[in-house]
């Protein structure tokens, strides 16, 4: 995107992303990985500059502009490293958004300022291991006792699970009303009861921790529900359109990166005696994946526009990430070609940026429900 297009803070937001990312998080990305665990004053470092409440007005102490700045600065966070991507994302649109949009002035109060400061990370804990995308099929139960609900059951895919803070827990509260009968509740996840299981090994976006969680009989104060008794499915639902704009900005950083890699190293890399770059099959692999990259940025940008606005985006939203996240997959397979078997190895990071990609494809729904969001809205397309 040309920065003419740019509003002056929408710029500044993207370039002190930029600097941040290429500065602080791509010379920690490898050694985050290893460990398995994003650093905390990495972490405190993202709340200060603003980066973990780009969703939440300045009553509460955010930093929103619009969705185009948080799309340009997740993208370039991811370019810093995927997993780091991640948390900003999910905290803002499924840690900060369900408080922002259906908390009550008091559970505001209490909650969005240490969120969109960084100091309390937030986690969605809405899958669970029989449900997948099937959100009104949950086992977990809320059930009211004296004041207190009191919650059991088990969620999985939990993305910032043990370091949150703050825990937005989707359980049914009345079983015979089907999809009417689930509800929404904050969680704080030092309460009794509440317990991360597990981080799990993943192929990917290794310092992003993704856990298991379980709830025993675990307490919460009445006052715990978010929104409307009966209004979970509603609420987990309104957060997909920021969701996906932020999981395909994620993607289009990740993507970038292997991209800006490939291209030092086909600068660099002699073949035949010149670099390779001026070897046409691998000047038309590059001319290919900087064009995927733009297409893929216009469409996100476009999406981010729309929500701005606050109009309709959720087929715009979900074109934009299963065509980032599909595209990236692509470019970071590409980027690794480039560097043929020194692609292959660790010591290269575009080894990473290819595994890093691929659960772009799955979470936040998965390129199999996008296609079918986007197709449903096609029913009412007039030409």
């Amino acid at each position: 995107m040309h920065d003419l297009e740019l509003s002056d803070e929408q710029r500044m937001i993207r370039d002190m992303a930029r600097d941040f990312a290429r500065g602080e998080i791509a010379p920690q990305a490898e050694a985050m990985e290893k460990a398995g665990w994003i650093t905390d004053d990495l972490v405190a470092q993202m709340g200060e500059l603003g980066l973990l409440g780009m969703v939440v007005p300045e009553e509460w102490g955010g930093t929103y502009i619009d969705y185009v700045a948080y799309a340009l600065a997740v993208e370039e966070i991811s370019a810093g490293d995927g997993a780091v991507g991640a948390l900003m994302s999910i905290h803002n649109s499924v840690g900060c958004g369900p408080v922002l949009n259906y908390g009550s002035q008091v559970q505001k109060d209490h909650w969005l300022v240490d969120l969109a400061s960084g100091k309390t990370i937030g986690c969605f804990c809405l899958t669970e291991p029989q449900a997948g995308s099937e959100a009104h099929n949950l086992r977990t139960r809320a059930e009211l006792h004296e004041g207190h609900w009191v919650l059991n059951g088990a969620k999985q895919f939990v993305s910032n699970g043990k370091r949150a803070k703050l825990a937005i827990v989707f359980a049914v509260t009345d079983p015979a009303l089907g999809k009417k009968g689930l509800s929404a509740f904050l969680v704080p996840t030092d309460t009794p009861g509440f317990s991360v299981e597990r981080s799990e090994k993943k192929m990917g976006i290794r310092a992003s921790d993704t856990c298991a969680v379980t709830l025993n009989d675990c307490r919460i104060p009445e006052a715990n529900l978010l929104g409307a008794r009966g209004k979970g499915l509603s609420i987990a639902l309104s957060n997909l359109e920021g969701g996906r704009i932020g999981i395909a900005a994620q993607a289009l950083g990740i993507a970038r990166a292997a991209f800006e890699a490939a291209l030092v190293y086909a600068h660099d890399r002699v073949q035949f005696g010149k670099p390779i770059n001026e070897h046409q099959s691998i000047a038309n692999l590059l001319a290919d994946m900087h064009t995927q990259l733009n297409a893929a940025r216009l469409l996100i940008l476009h999406a981010a526009r729309l929500k701005s606005a606050g109009l309709p985006c959720l087929s715009e939203a979900s074109q934009a990430k299963l065509f980032a996240s599909e595209m990236a997959e692509r470019v970071c397979s590409k980027a690794l070609q480039i560097h043929g078997g020194y692609g292959y190895l660790e010591d290269y990071p575009v080894e990473r940026y290819y595994r890093d990609a691929r659960i772009t494809q799955i979470y936040e729904g998965s390129s199999e429900i996008q296609r079918l969001l986007i197709a449903r809205e096609l029913a009412n397309y007039s030409i």
